[in-house]
């Protein structure tokens, strides 16, 4: 699910509580949270609704001056159910934290040196040369940096999100960037040979 700075913004200052999608299915789950730029947005409840039932409040919530201006943003489909997703407000993101700790804990590394080795399990290294190639490539292209291994894009951009869970990635307007916990975590993977 996809939502623009400003409605970001209106869910941080509480103004946008509700988002209306239609969806062949939902892509996001109540409970859960949705990373963005400006934090994990909480999703609350995800129902199906009616357009008929729409009224001005719902409007309103999603961010709308009425529903005249919201009734042309619901995409049509006869395949697709209309969804309300409330928001339950942002909270931080704790990889941006974890992106800073460049200093890695027995623990801290451990934990990583088993992931790599589970990750890594078919193809050696590969993680690593993930690491390496950013690295070494920083605001290239997705496109670019996954040619360059041999790896279909998509696949590649998976990859590169198991790095960014672990604070080692950050995702720039284009490709990527090492944090600092992930140049770390790069010398100290040479340095073991992982």
């Amino acid at each position: 699910m996809l939502l623009k700075q400003a409605t970001l913004e209106g869910i941080r200052r509480g103004d946008i509580t509700l988002a209306f999608r239609r969806w062949q299915r939902p892509t996001v789950k109540a409970g859960t949270g949705l990373r963005t730029a400006v934090g994990v947005v909480r999703i609350g409840v995800v129902e199906v609704v009616d357009e008929a039932t729409l009224s001005e409040a719902d409007a309103r919530a999603a961010g709308y001056n009425d529903l005249g201006a919201l009734t042309p943003d619901l995409r049509d489909g006869a395949d697709r159910t209309l969804y309300r997703i409330s928001f339950d407000g942002i909270e931080a993101d704790n990889r941006l934290a974890l992106r800073e700790a460049a200093d890695l804990s027995d623990a801290d590394w451990h934990a990583l040196a088993a992931c790599f080795e589970r990750w890594d399990s078919t193809v050696p290294g590969y993680f690593l040369s993930i690491l390496r190639l950013i690295g070494q490539n920083p605001e290239v292209a997705a496109a670019v940096l996954a040619e360059r291994l041999g790896v279909e894009k998509l696949k590649f951009k998976q990859d590169v999100r198991k790095l960014k869970e672990f604070g080692l990635t950050e995702s720039l307007d284009v490709g990527y960037r090492l944090s600092p916990r992930g140049t770390a975590a790069l010398e100290k993977l040479r340095e073991h040979r992982l």
